[in-house]
């Protein structure tokens, strides 16, 4: 195979929105995708985009923040250049408290965001029920953020491919078994067929990243099962993303999409009736009129997890010209146009307008 400048390794929604990112900026971009995997986070995902909702890292607010704010561009972009709807949708996400050490909690967090200039509310029993009626009857309040929302993660990744290959890039269903070195420098990627020489690799492969041989070092990255199901759209019921502990309600194209466990299960993706039970307790006691409605489909990604719940992104500090976006956990949908758009400043031998010292590998030495 000819040499490439930029292979991404993996084709999920941050592969696909680095190599998209990169072709934009004039890059000549391989995408290696063996195709689609049951497991992968991607397509698991509910898309939220919970910015202010689900951080539990006050260094990553911000980040997250201006991430959620690249799809009011985006979302129409795509939509003009490959005809693909990515379904962004801003209603705003209540999370909701069941219990006074709950309250307080949100309420604290509703005033440190508000000091930080965003927009943030607490809303009590009686405003939920006016907004959102039918919803949490024995809920306390809830932080609302009116700027956070969801898309689909499924139309991102592929519209995030296809522009990618509008512009040049090319995909190859293939797997990356490892790299290979010269000398202590990058030479090419590794596959079934051979060696394919590279100039960069961007590690983008999501839970399967720690299993890229050659890689200079240990990934700490662990799959983490996230369990999801659907059920109908209950009727009468506006549509709306209600969140709580973990677990959400989410409105799209007619279902409620609800999530989500966080189990290590290793690289086990079933479905359980305890993950089932689980969720459905959860999103039952959010929004009370979906225990009339049959669960339609149940399905498990595993996302990829770090010891401290922060992305690993960046360069490698021994192997020029190797490049990690990985690592994203619960947030990959969320983070993936914003790693897009830093790997591309990093692979064009710039330096990213946004601080991302305490996301590099070396963290974990």
């Amino acid at each position: 195979m000819r040499a490439v400048e930029v292979a991404i390794v993996g084709g999920g929604a941050v592969g696909a929105a680095c190599a998209r990112a990169a072709a934009l900026r004039g890059l000549k971009v391989a995408i290696f995708e063996p195709g689609p995997v049951p497991a992968a986070a991607s397509p698991a995902s509910a898309g939220l985009l919970a910015a202010q909702i689900e951080p539990g890292d006050d260094g990553l607010v911000s980040l997250f923040v201006r991430a959620r704010d690249l799809y009011e561009p985006l979302g129409p972009a795509l939509r003009e250049t490959t005809g693909i709807d990515i379904g962004f949708w801003r209603p705003g996400i209540a999370s909701l408290a069941f219990d006074e050490p709950a309250a307080d909690r949100l309420k604290e967090d509703v005033a440190r965001q508000r000091q930080a200039g965003l927009r943030c509310d607490w809303l009590d029993a009686a405003e939920i029920g006016e907004r959102w009626p039918g919803a949490a009857p024995d809920g306390l309040g809830a932080l609302y953020a009116p700027e956070d929302g969801a898309l689909d993660p499924e139309a991102l990744t592929r519209a995030c491919l296809a522009d990618a290959r509008r512009l040049g890039a090319t995909l190859h269903g293939e797997k990356v078994d490892g790299l290979a070195m010269s000398q202590g420098r990058l030479a090419g990627i590794l596959t079934a067929r051979g060696t394919t020489p590279v100039e960069h690799v961007v590690v983008a492969a999501g839970a399967w990243s720690p299993q890229i041989r050659g890689l200079p070092r240990p990934l700490p990255i662990e799959p983490v099962r996230g369990q999801m199901a659907a059920t109908a759209w209950p009727d009468g019921t506006p549509p709306t993303i209600l969140y709580q502990d973990r677990g959400y309600v989410l409105a799209r194209g007619g279902e409620a999409v609800l999530g989500s466990t966080m189990e290590r299960a290793g690289y086990d993706s079933r479905v359980t009736n305890e993950g089932l039970a689980q969720i459905f307790r959860g999103a039952v006691r959010l929004l009370p009129a979906l225990i009339t409605q049959p669960v339609q489909r149940m399905w498990a990604g595993l996302r990829p997890a770090t010891p401290d719940g922060r992305p690993i992104l960046g360069r490698d500090p021994e192997v020029e010209r190797l490049w990690y976006a990985t690592g994203h956990g619960r947030n990959g949908i969320l983070l993936a146009a914003l790693t897009g758009d830093i790997i591309v400043e990093l692979l064009a031998g710039g330096a990213p307008d946004i601080d991302i010292t305490s996301l590099s590998v070396n963290r974990f030495q």
